[in-house]
């Protein structure tokens, strides 16, 4: 979407080239017409393998930074050094961050400037324990994102269960679920709009 509306995309992650693929991201209940469209295009297939090694804290050159879900980032996004300067660059420099399902993992260790946890006071939703516990993953992953959102100060809400919803704060735009992802872009898409 955000493509078809004139933005050039940089995808980086964290080791560079080609980033890990969470597997219940390609079940088929979990796709939607974007993201068939987006897996069926070799030129973006081309280009996603060829991210670059993360995104330093200097965010000047990109005008936002998205971040899709999946499990993933509940182990690398949390604790990647690089993704959290991102994301707090990014909020202090005046530019969205939006966060889908689990990506809003990358809050987790973020702070403001003033040392606060980044989303205490901050309206934000991301993949709830209910999900994590119907998909049976609540005695794997590495914690509970819905609770630590909590934990800091982050004022959580939720849709029903594997609903599209979506949250935004000012600069930060958090859906709670891949269903999540289009209107979470849609959101992102006028934020940009208005930022012009």
């Amino acid at each position: 979407m955000l493509k078809d509306a004139g933005h050039d995309i940089a995808p980086a992650s964290q080791a560079g080239g080609q980033p890990p693929l969470d597997p219940k991201s390609d079940d088929p209940d979990a796709k939607t017409d974007k993201t068939k469209r987006f897996k069926g295009d070799e030129g973006a297939q081309a280009h996603l393998a060829l991210t670059h090694k993360s995104v330093d804290g200097d965010i000047s050159k990109f005008g936002s930074v998205p971040y899709p879900g999946g499990h993933g980032p509940l182990w690398d996004l949390a604790q990647g050094a690089d993704s959290r300067a991102a994301s707090e660059g990014a909020l202090s420099a005046g530019k969205p961050v939006a966060l889908i399902s689990h990506a809003p993992a990358v809050l987790v260790n973020a702070m403001s400037p003033t040392g606060a946890p980044i989303v205490k006071g901050r309206k934000v939703t991301s993949f709830t324990n209910e999900e994590e516990k119907a998909v049976g993953l609540t005695d794997v992953v590495p914690f509970l994102l819905e609770d630590v959102l909590k934990e800091q100060g982050g004022d959580f809400s939720e849709g029903g269960v594997f609903e599209p919803h979506v949250v935004q704060d000012g600069l930060l735009i958090t859906g709670q679920t891949p269903p999540s992802s289009e209107a979470a872009a849609e959101k992102l898409l006028e934020v940009l709009a208005g930022a012009e």
